[in-house]
């Protein structure tokens, strides 16, 4: 019976994970859509361009 817990919590630890990782890229999304919007707001092509590509290759993780 203690292999089976030792499962089961590894399992459950690796589950937390997935859920934590993906509620940091959900957060971090979001936040990156409010970055963008104020920098073409404010007309930084610059800070545009390098936030829409972070944006690109987090969603090309996720």
């Amino acid at each position: 019976m203690g292999k089976m817990n030792v499962s089961n919590d590894a399992l459950l630890a690796l589950f937390a994970e997935m859920i934590w990782d993906n509620a940091l890229r959900k957060y971090r999304e979001e936040n990156l859509y409010k970055e963008i919007d104020s920098a073409l707001a404010k007309g930084d092509q610059t800070s545009f361009l390098a936030l829409t590509s972070e944006l690109r290759i987090l969603q090309s993780l996720g």
